[in-house]
């Protein structure tokens, strides 16, 4: 299948799961949407917080700015991150691609086993799978998220560990930030210590400490089970599922390059895309 030259091959564009004329990735989940929004609403409620009550009104100024630059870099890059995991095509196979022609046109021999999807009519690639919220196969699919209202498969999983990296640090540093803030405003008898009132500052640090300390609990889990799949070569369906490995496992270097590449600082940049497959290999089983 693999000697076939890429530009024999022609098929009509998937817009199946896209918007703004098939250039964006987008789910129409209405539960996906409403956990996507509600991620950004409390990100905002941090920088509220974060800004208005703790570091702007701060009477320390060296303190403030570290801080201030601090926070709104890792916010960014965790709001930037969410947005690729969203709005990334996670590895889908076309669907209705499981015809006689298009399965003659790939080249596959007489004989050979291929794998159907009866839910999408899609031919399956090893170790993807179906999901009934995209209604469509996913390759490597670890599992839907409705924080990003997407899969996070093969193209989007870089992004998806991102966000969950950036999310906790963000959420320890407001931690840190509420817990001084308490300290200052008690030494100075609240006196001082915000622009709003003491019932009122009370009550927007104790929320974003309770949120800070959810999510930083929430998503510093949701990482480790990331980088353990990932070191360990299996998706989180395969480990639930107890699946047999009939594929060929990379090793944990290997394992972790598919996902982020060579070594550098793009690793941490949600502007830099995963290592991409043969360019047949995506023409054949991508959208």
């Amino acid at each position: 299948m693999m000697e076939y030259e890429y530009s024999a091959f022609r098929r009509e564009a998937d817009v199946h799961n896209r918007c703004c004329g098939g250039w964006v990735w987008c789910i129409k989940d209405i539960c996906g949407v409403i956990c996507a929004i509600l991620t950004w609403l409390l990100i905002l409620y941090a920088e509220f917080v974060v800004m208005m009550v703790m570091l702007l009104p701060s009477p320390y100024p060296v303190y403030s700015t570290i801080n201030i630059f601090i926070f709104q870099t890792f916010a960014f890059l965790a709001f930037a991150s969410h947005l690729r995991a969203m709005f990334t095509d996670p590895g889908a196979v076309p669907k209705g691609n499981a015809t006689k022609e298009m399965i003659q046109q790939m080249g596959f021999r007489e004989g050979q086993v291929i794998f159907k999807c009866p839910k999408c009519c899609s031919i399956k690639p090893e170790r993807a799978h179906h999901c009934s919220v995209c209604q469509r196969c996913i390759r490597k699919m670890d599992h839907h998220c409705p924080w990003v209202n997407n899969c996070v498969g093969e193209n989007n999983q870089k992004y998806f560990v991102l966000f969950t990296f950036y999310i906790a640090v963000i959420s320890i540093h407001a931690l840190f930030l509420s817990v001084n803030q308490f300290i200052m405003c008690i030494r100075h008898e609240w006196k001082e210590c915000s622009t709003y009132s003491p019932p009122a500052t009370v009550v927007l640090l104790l929320f974003l400490v309770f949120e800070a300390l959810l999510f930083a609990i929430f998503t510093a889990v949701m990482l480790g089970t990331q980088l353990q799949a990932i070191w360990n070569d299996e998706t989180g369906i395969e480990q639930l599922k107890k699946e047999e490995a009939r594929w060929v496992k990379n090793s944990r270097w290997k394992s972790i390059q598919a996902v982020f590449g060579r070594f550098s600082l793009a690793w941490f940049s949600p502007f830099t895309r995963p290592p991409s497959k043969s360019k047949l290999e995506n023409y054949l089983y991508s959208v």
